[in-house]
């Protein structure tokens, strides 16, 4: 098992990073999203090897196998970790790929700082720009949808945890895109983070306000997301994002869930290999009409 250390800013405290490190060439460092660890990247993983990229995923800390500290879940913080991450392994010429909460990581890292050491910017199902809805941002979450979460932690986590996972991936009376012992190993693993840290999380991923770290980014950006996502509607997410990045590509897929990175598995590593390799989507260099424009969204089915 391989580690880091992030030395904590606030605290002084050492806590180790776990990661994993694969493959040869420009470097796709992958950032889970809430409330899983680096393993939900088994489907991207080997695709991408195989392309002759390299391949680095970690566990937040108070996740999967990093340490599990009572504090330091804020995006500063967090962010701070990921550049531990990304200097210790001396990485450069990055593609950094964010899921869901792990999209605000990928864009404070970059306000904080620089891009020196990244090169492109993928966002999927991102919780950017700014999730919660307040008085200067009416198009976001409303509040009780993040405090009725917090409450079903504190009264029967692992029980949320199983119900949290089939919206997730979008189970329902008619849909059940993933098996039920799928959904049992990711409810495992979610239940195997800190309960503080899973708490601490919602508060940190709701709450945060992104709208400057996104305005600022100016490198080559993918955005990808579901059109069926009931996690992190992308009305109130990338829809969003898009205007503010406007040199981005953003690609929709079509009935896709919040849970995409199994469910649309194969189209997601295509896209992140040649948007990787090429600085496009696949389905913008394979678009059928052959007159896709970077800055306009294309629909996936």
């Amino acid at each position: 098992m391989k580690h880091l250390i992030s030395k904590d800013k606030t605290t002084g405290e050492d806590i180790r990073i776990s990661y994993k490190d694969y493959g040869s060439g420009k470097p796709i460092v992958l950032i889970h999203g809430w409330p899983l660890s680096k393993h939900m990247w088994e489907y991207q993983l080997e695709p991408i090897v195989e392309a002759g990229l390299r391949v680095v995923k970690y566990d937040r800390r108070g996740f999967g196998q990093s340490d599990k500290p009572w504090s330091g879940y804020d995006y500063d913080t967090l962010a701070d970790d990921l550049a531990a991450v990304l200097e210790q392994l001396d990485l450069t010429d990055v593609t950094l790929v964010g899921f869901s909460m792990g999209g605000g990581e990928a864009v404070r890292y970059l306000g904080r700082y620089g891009n020196s050491r990244v090169s492109q910017l993928v966002l999927i199902s991102a919780v950017t720009p700014y999730l919660v809805k307040t008085d200067d941002n009416p198009d976001g979450v409303d509040s009780s949808i993040f405090n009725d979460m917090l409450e079903k932690l504190n009264e029967d986590r692992i029980n949320f945890l199983d119900d949290f996972g089939k919206k997730f991936f979008g189970v329902n009376l008619i849909s059940h895109p993933v098996s039920a012992p799928l959904l049992e190993y990711y409810r495992d693993i979610a239940a195997d983070a800190s309960p503080k840290a899973t708490k601490a999380c919602v508060a940190t991923f709701a709450h945060t306000d992104f709208r400057s770290d996104c305005a600022a980014v100016t490198i080559p950006t993918l955005l990808i997301h579901g059109d069926a996502d009931k996690i992190v509607p992308k009305e109130s997410s990338t829809d969003r994002v898009a205007k503010m990045i406007p040199q981005a590509q953003y690609l929709v897929y079509e009935g896709a869930p919040h849970g995409l990175f199994y469910t649309h598995k194969d189209a997601l590593s295509r896209d992140l290999i040649a948007f990787a390799k090429t600085g496009k989507a696949y389905h913008y260099v394979h678009s059928e009409d052959g007159k896709a424009d970077i800055n306009n969204d294309i629909i996936i089915p």
